[in-house]
C-alpha cells in the first residue's frame, strides 16, 4: 500500500515575483486555499496517511501556516461566535499528526530532495507530488495507486503536450499503450523535438520504488546543477525496473507562472 508522500516545498518560485517575495507559492490562494492544500486533499482521498515535507530551515512559512494554534486560538476566544473560524482551524490541524519536515537549504533538485527523506520511507514505494502541478475534477493520485495495485510497478502522470512545446517538459517513451496507461521504456528531460519520443509529458505526480534512493546516492547532477529524478528513474528502467505512464482523466491546472496561477484561480473559481 502506498500511505507516504513527499511534497518537495524548497522552490524559490522565482517565476512568480513579486508574490513570492512576501508568500511562498504553494501557499499563494487559489479561490481561497492554497495549491497545497488542493494536493493534500488529493492525497488524503487516495489514502495517504503521512506528508514528508521538504523545506529550507530559513524559511518557516509552510510550518506556521500548519502549526500556528496559539494564533487561532486568540482569536477563537475572541470571536466565539465565527463558525468559519472554528471551521479553518479545524481544517488546518487536522493534517498537524500527518506532517513531517525535512530540510533542504538550497534547491539542488528533486532527486536531492528525495534523498533527504530517506531514514522516513517505511514501505517499498512512495507517491511524490510536485506543487506546482494541481489535477482537478478526477483524483489522479487515486488513479495512480491503482494502477500501481494492478501492475505492482513504478507510476508517473502523463498527458499529451503539444509537439512544439516537448523542450519544456521531462518527456516518455512509449510501449504497449492502452487507454489510460502505457509501459515507460525511456525518459528524456527537455528534449529537442527532433530526439523526443512522444509528446508524452510528465506531470508533477510519481509512485517511486525506495530502492530509487540507492541510485541518487551515488547520482552525479545533471542539467543546471542539479540532482534530477528523471536521470534516476532514467537509470533504474535502464535496469529493467518496471515504470508505467498513467494518463490522467483530470484537468490540469499549471499555477507555476504569474500567468497560468491567474488563470487557474479563474478556473477553479467556476467549479
Amino acid at each position: 500500500m502506498i500511505k507516504q508522500a513527499i511534497i518537495p516545498l524548497a522552490g524559490l518560485g522565482t517565476r512568480l515575483l513579486p508574490l513570492t517575495s512576501v508568500i511562498q507559492k504553494e501557499l499563494l490562494p487559489l479561490n481561497g486555499k492554497p495549491n497545497l492544500e488542493y494536493i493534500m486533499e488529493e492525497c488524503v482521498e487516495a489514502g495517504i496517511k503521512q506528508f514528508i515535507f521538504i523545506v529550507p530551515k530559513n524559511r518557516p512559512t509552510i510550518k506556521n501556516y500548519f502549526f500556528n494554534d496559539s494564533f487561532y486560538k486568540r482569536l477563537i476566544k475572541k470571536k466565539k461566535k465565527d463558525k468559519k473560524l472554528k471551521e479553518i482551524f479545524r481544517r488546518i490541524k487536522k493534517y498537524q499528526k500527518m506532517i513531517k519536515f525535512v530540510y533542504q537549504n538550497k534547491p539542488d533538485g528533486t532527486g536531492a530532495a528525495v534523498l533527504k527523506c530517506k531514514k522516513y520511507l517505511k514501505d517499498k514505494h512512495f507517491l511524490m507530488l510536485l506543487a506546482d502541478d494541481l489535477i482537478i475534477k478526477k483524483n489522479c493520485s487515486k488513479e495512480m495507486i491503482s494502477l500501481h495495485k494492478k501492475t505492482k510497478g513504478s507510476i508517473i502522470a502523463t498527458r499529451k503536450v503539444e509537439r512544439r512545446t516537448v523542450s519544456r517538459w521531462g518527456i516518455l517513451g512509449v510501449k504497449d499503450k492502452k487507454k489510460h496507461s502505457f509501459s515507460i521504456n525511456e525518459v528524456i528531460e527537455k528534449p529537442k523535438l527532433k530526439e523526443a519520443p512522444s509528446n508524452y509529458a510528465i506531470i508533477g505526480r510519481y509512485i517511486l520504488p525506495k530502492k530509487i534512493l540507492s541510485v541518487l546516492k551515488n547520482q552525479k547532477k545533471g542539467k543546471g546543477g542539479e540532482i534530477h529524478i528523471t536521470d534516476a528513474i532514467k537509470t533504474l528502467i535502464e535496469r529493467g525496473e518496471k515504470f508505467y505512464g498513467n494518463i490522467f482523466r483530470g484537468k490540469y491546472l499549471d499555477s507555476g507562472t504569474l500567468e497560468s496561477y491567474i488563470k487557474s484561480n479563474l478556473i477553479i473559481s467556476k467549479l
